[in-house]
């Protein structure tokens, strides 16, 4: 499955869906068929914090989280009800695909007030993610987390606070309500906090949205096709980035690095069937990138 893409090109998709003997390699036939396939390429954002660091994949117990990347270091902490109960962490696709729409349509836009009403509930539908009674109440569940948090940046090297007070929105996001199976719309607007949108502003990453609808809901192949569309137009020469690193960026959830390396490369395999150009490798002590062209080919 190594050459998925230049299988599909010179002998069709048939004739790659015929060669995948495992799920996994059907999976990946299907998403690198989907990137291919697309005739318009629609470019969404998210802020580089984000291509170097990352949210849970899964509930954690903790009110704080810590995540350290390249020469970034991010600090998420669980907002409160009225109650003082914490409210969670957020987590999972769902939460990721929430951001990425609020990002995409700020940087679109150029503005940090969003519009959402029934656009955000289609957007999240185009990704994969079902839009339907008790799924829908679990993506409100992640806008409530996202509305409630705090986060911060701060570079590793010298500790410098890169976002003091930052949060991810100015009130919150919520649903107008939801009865039975069907989902209610979103609220008609919602603000970005001021400083998590400069920040984007400044240093937004583009991604593709066909990309991202082939990975589908998968937190940590979403992780992996933003680090990818970050560092790989940017790199000169090899670069070797060590199992301990990709372990601290990318690994919450797993106690053991080798547990950790065998669904870092399941999921590295997905994100690179999205990302046609990506040229990267395994080595001997970790992931080897190699200069590739843009994940949007246009810049």
């Amino acid at each position: 499955m190594a050459e998925v893409h230049q299988l599909i090109i010179r002998h069709g998709i048939e004739a790659a869906r015929s060669r995948a003997m495992t799920k996994h390699e059907r999976v990946l036939v299907e998403a690198a068929y989907r990137v291919l396939a697309e005739d318009a390429e629609k470019i969404g954002f998210t802020y580089s914090g984000f291509a170097l660091t990352s949210l849970p994949h899964k509930p954690q117990k903790e009110t704080v989280w810590r995540r350290e990347g390249h020469n970034v270091v991010l600090l998420v902490e669980s907002g409160r009800d009225r109650s003082g109960t914490p409210v969670g962490l957020p987590y999972g696709s769902y939460a990721r695909f929430i951001l990425l729409f609020l990002q995409s349509e700020a940087v679109r836009t150029g503005s940090r007030e969003i519009e959402l009403g029934r656009s955000m509930r289609v957007w999240l539908g185009t990704m994969g993610l079902s839009i339907g009674g008790t799924t829908y109440r679990m993506v409100g569940e992640q806008a409530r987390r996202i509305s409630a948090c705090r986060l911060q940046f701060f570079t590793d090297r010298d500790g410098k606070e890169l976002m003091r007070h930052g949060g991810f929105v100015d009130g919150s996001i919520s649903m107008a309500g939801v009865s039975g199976n069907q989902p209610g719309l979103w609220q008609d607007r919602v603000l970005l906090n001021e400083e998590f949108y400069r920040a984007l502003r400044e240093h937004p990453v583009p991604v593709s949205e066909s990309a991202l609808r082939a990975i589908g809901p998968r937190s940590m192949a979403i992780d992996i096709y933003i680090w990818l569309a970050y560092r790989l137009h940017a790199v000169r020469r090899d670069v070797e980035v060590g199992w301990p690193a990709l372990y601290s960026q990318f690994g919450s959830g797993f106690q053991l690095i080798r547990k950790f390396r065998s669904h870092f490369i399941e999921c590295l395999e997905l994100a690179v069937a999205s990302y046609p150009d990506a040229r990267v490798s395994i080595g001997e002590h970790g992931l080897v990138l190699r200069h590739s062209r843009p994940a949007i080919p246009k810049l």
